[in-house]
């Protein structure tokens, strides 16, 4: 119970943090004048936008190149990523309830508790995923800032979190030969962690 509350103050903290970046939107072609746009779609585009909502890409099929459509398009991409932050923090409030059982487990090791975050792992890989596929996917920005910013300080983390959770569940399956491998396990758990919180907290920062 402990668990599952401290998870939730986490959650509502971290939201209420990063409350005003989940009502930032990308700039929409009305309110910059369309004369002013060379473009319709952003240089650099990470590869799975480019194959989903590039020129050619597989929604150009039914969905063509219009100044009308990428419109409806960046609204599109504004609910995408307030539900990837909000599946963003229900994962990182899943990584402190299974923290607190994986540090129960390494003390008194017991088959329910064993089942128990078996089964919690899968929920946060889950939801972790879905998180990452809502991102990955989103309809790509009409412009993208140069320099230094808290959105690339967030994608950059992305890359290292994203590592972590690999290790996390290559060290997990493997724990059972190699007893040896549970400090490492752990280690790449708190890193997957600490760089999650740091994610979301970068969005705080323009």
């Amino acid at each position: 119970m402990k668990i599952i509350v401290f998870g939730l103050w986490l959650t509502l903290g971290t939201f209420s943090f990063c409350w005003a970046q989940l009502t930032q939107t990308d700039t929409l072609l009305a309110d910059i004048g369309v004369n002013q746009i060379p473009d319709l779609l952003p240089s650099k585009m990470l590869f799975t936008q480019r194959a989903v909502w590039g020129s050619k890409g597989l929604v150009r099929n039914w969905r063509p190149l219009t100044i009308q459509n990428r419109q409806s398009e960046l609204k599109i991409r504004r609910n995408m990523l307030k539900i990837h932050r909000f599946v963003g923090l229900t994962t990182l409030a899943g990584m402190v309830g299974q923290g607190f059982l994986g540090a129960k487990l390494y003390r008194n090791y017991s088959p329910s508790l064993k089942n128990t975050h078996e089964n919690m792992a899968m929920g946060i890989n889950i939801t972790y995923t879905t998180a990452a596929l809502l991102s990955l996917t989103a309809p790509p920005p009409m412009v993208r800032r140069k320099g230094f910013s808290g959105v690339k300080l967030h994608r950059g983390l992305a890359i290292l979190h994203l590592s972590g959770m690999i290790a996390t569940n290559v060290l997990a399956r493997r724990i059972s030969e190699n007893p040896s491998l549970k400090p490492y396990h752990r280690a790449a758990a708190y890193t997957t962690f600490a760089a999650m919180t740091l994610s979301v907290v970068s969005l705080k920062f323009k």
